[in-house]
């Protein structure tokens, strides 16, 4: 199956299938133009070819590559100073491990069969990648908030490794085995109904869906999840600039500058890296629309950093600029490395020249609002870059003592909220027809995410082999 983006709508070259009773002219149509109806039933037809049980199944082959070597293949260019401080992210448990191995895991996703559906897929589709951010407008909504892998692939790429995800992450918190399976389960029965729902909606009235802070708050089951979620937005409103600038940010021979704190944050000491810069944010300016950049025009550069973050980022370029306004009103924006996605070895590639820009084309796609300040540039070191706002409400749920209740409710938000970013870009219908109304699939996932959080847990304790052996080296946050 190869997968390919044309006009921003994400086909599948494989055969199309049609209604058995389809005229000869409806035959002609491209799948996006076919009735709902023969979108669904073709979709049913798919599981002839690849029932939904058949999702269930992990068993590493024989012939699985040495997970840690993929691991080092991934650090292939990135800052060699950082990369023990990657190591030291992932050691820290299964669930850090899965959140840095996002190249090892579609690996091992595309040794299985799949539907040949694809859709503008997030890539690093974890539970910790959805949370709160800012609109333009200022509201507040709930959707996926990393798209470093995105890349149109197969649908069930990105459902797999959420509801991993899950497991993973409830045996973190010594949750059952049943609660942790029963959370995977609601993940991908709120995919598969909304999914339907979405179907049946315009391809208009899907691109306006938004789940805003109060839906979300509105929804809560009791009184104690409301007061979670009205916690956990008031948090939100907090991570914006002005709180932040005061915490990284100090006075230095009368100008502002980041406050060193290496490895995490520090300046870069090279002759040209300033001239650099500059020319850079022109560059980048260009990929804005007319009126942004009438609005970033109003700021001047004044300092930048190499700032480490995540776990999956940590070792690529990934940097903080200050800029400030005339009335010295702070504004600080995050440069982040767009390497190449790990979906594309295993589909047909980037349809973009500049990985940046296909970071920020996949982002506008799937999220239901994106940042005012989102554009790419390529460096003059020939390095690939995406800038946004550093923060700007944006806030990931805390899974750290959470009930078997809490994960679930979340599992479903983020099953949800996945399928209106699948439904933007990929034939819902015939997705929708695949997955059917019974729960036959729910329990399928719920089976591969048990089966693959097991392989997470063999593949962490190798890494932290590895280690001891020392055969790579890591650094421990409370190492320094």
């Amino acid at each position: 199956m190869k997968v390919v983006c044309y006009r921003g709508y994400v086909r599948s070259t494989v055969s199309n299938m049609t209604h058995p009773q389809a005229s000869s002219d409806e035959a002609l149509l491209p799948p996006r133009f076919k009735s709902r109806v023969d979108r669904m039933e073709a979709g049913k037809l798919l599981r002839g070819k690849l029932s939904r049980s058949d999702h269930a199944a992990w068993q590493a082959p024989d012939n699985r590559r040495d997970p840690i070597e993929i691991l080092e293949q991934s650090n292939q260019n990135r800052i060699s100073e950082l990369i023990p401080l990657r190591y030291g992210r992932m050691l820290r448990s299964p669930f850090t491990f899965l959140r840095g191995s996002a190249a090892l895991m579609a690996y091992d996703l595309s040794t299985l069969p799949n539907t040949g559906l694809p859709v503008q897929a997030c890539g690093d589709c974890h539970l910790l990648n959805f949370g709160l951010f800012a609109t333009p407008e200022r509201n507040l909504v709930f959707d996926i908030n990393d798209f470093d892998e995105t890349l149109p692939a197969p649908w069930e790429w990105d459902l797999k490794r959420l509801v991993t995800s899950f497991v993973i992450a409830g045996r973190d918190q010594r949750l059952s085995e049943d609660a942790c399976r029963a959370a995977a389960r609601e993940c991908a029965r709120a995919y598969r109904e909304h999914l339907r729902e979405f179907s049946r909606m315009s391809p208009l009235e899907v691109w306006y869906v938004q789940l805003d802070v109060e839906t979300l708050i509105d929804m809560a089951p009791n009184p104690e999840i409301r007061k979670l979620r009205q916690q956990l937005a008031e948090k939100a409103r907090e991570r914006i600039v002005e709180n932040l600038f005061p915490k990284i940010v100090s006075q230095v021979g009368g100008r502002y500058r980041f406050v060193d704190q290496p490895p995490i944050l520090y300046h870069v000491a090279e002759a040209d890296i300033e001239e650099r810069m500059r020319e850079g944010f022109e560059d980048y300016r260009t990929t804005l629309p007319a009126e942004r950049r009438v609005l970033l025009d109003r700021y001047q550069l004044e300092d930048f950093a190499v700032k480490a973050v995540g776990i999956g980022s940590v070792g690529t370029r990934c940097m903080v600029a200050l800029m400030f306004s005339e009335e010295n009103h702070p504004l600080i924006l995050q440069i982040k490395e767009a390497r190449s996605s790990v979906l594309a070895p295993y589909t047909s590639g980037c349809q973009f020249d500049n990985q940046g820009e296909r970071v920020v084309f996949g982002q506008r796609l799937m999220q239901s609002s994106s940042d005012i300040f989102l554009g790419w540039v390529r460096g003059r070191l020939g390095y690939d870059f995406y800038i946004r706002q550093l923060r700007d409400m944006k806030i990931s749920a805390s899974i750290e003592h959470a009930t078997e209740t809490q994960i679930q409710l979340y599992a479903e938000l983020c099953g949800w909220t996945l399928a209106r970013a699948h439904a933007k870009s990929g034939d819902a219908a015939t997705i929708s027809g695949y997955l059917g109304k019974g729960e036959q699939f729910d329990d399928a996932m719920a089976s591969f995410a048990a089966a693959y959080a097991d392989q997470t847990e063999v593949d962490h304790a190798a890494l932290v082999a590895a280690e001891r052996s020392g055969r790579i080296p890591a650094i421990r946050e409370q190492d320094f």
